[in-house]
């Protein structure tokens, strides 16, 4: 995930640019750290008290230079245009939160807004088009049968910031399809530029289960899965990278 957005950033920004960034869902903090001790401005919203809590006590944790690029907002995201004035952020990252927002094109939207001309919008989501996937491999087969319904909400856990760390959450979820956002973004104009699979082969592996020997040679599948079709369209999740016009 963090090599697909850092991809994504090279392809759209000089290289040593310091960019200004918007982490909305920002978890603890995972994803808004790295970029800060990249060199980037970031500013990270967090609505879950705890969670950004543990924001705070990380930022505590890295230097002074470090503490002055990262600013945290406590906000669900749906008013950025409370606190932000349009085209202030080059990159804003929406990163496993439209699958808890009932009407998520209004967030989209407001996302949009705040982005700059040429800005880059990251979004990760549940996977609508492959619902029956992780449960026909668990050997579930109502709920594989279940997957190939109409349903917009499946059973799931929390993506964390960084988009690799569950955290489990209540029981159901939106889940959005490929052809369905990308119209979303060309309708909010910032069409879609890339996207890839997130969790191809490892949806089905415990959220307790120990790193394997080989976590390098995972990684490396996962990554590879993740940009390769047919392989992507599968995927637990898609990361959506779009570009505002």
């Amino acid at each position: 995930m963090a090599r697909q957005l850092d991809e994504q950033i090279a392809a759209r920004f000089p290289v040593g640019q310091r960019l200004r960034v918007l982490d909305v869902g920002m978890g603890r903090g995972t994803q808004a750290l790295r970029l800060a001790r990249l060199g980037h401005q970031v500013t990270g919203v967090e609505q879950d008290a705890t969670m950004i809590a543990a924001a705070r006590a990380a930022l505590a944790r890295e230097p002074e230079g470090i503490r002055e690029r990262v600013r945290l907002v406590q906000s669900d995201g749906r008013d950025t245009g409370v606190h932000f004035l349009p085209g202030s952020f080059d990159v804003v990252l929406c990163h496993g939160v439209l699958m808890y927002v009932e009407e998520p094109d209004a967030l989209v939207a407001g996302l949009a807004r705040v982005l700059a001309p040429g800005g880059l919008l990251s979004l990760l989501v549940r996977n609508g088009d492959a619902l029956a996937m992780r449960p026909g491999l668990s050997g579930d087969w109502a709920g594989a049968l279940a997957g190939f319904g109409t349903a917009a909400c499946v059973p799931h856990s929390r993506t964390d910031a960084d988009g690799e760390t569950p955290v489990r959450v209540g029981p159901d979820v939106r889940a959005e399809r490929l052809a369905t956002l990308t119209a979303t973004l060309d309708g909010i104009g910032a069409p879609l530029h890339a996207w890839y699979g997130v969790r191809v082969f490892t949806d089905t592996s415990p959220d307790d289960a120990p790193l394997p020997a080989c976590l390098e040679t995972l990684l490396a599948a996962e990554e590879r899965a993740g940009r390769t079709d047919p392989y992507r369209r599968v995927a637990a999740l898609l990361h959506l990278c779009g570009v505002r016009g």
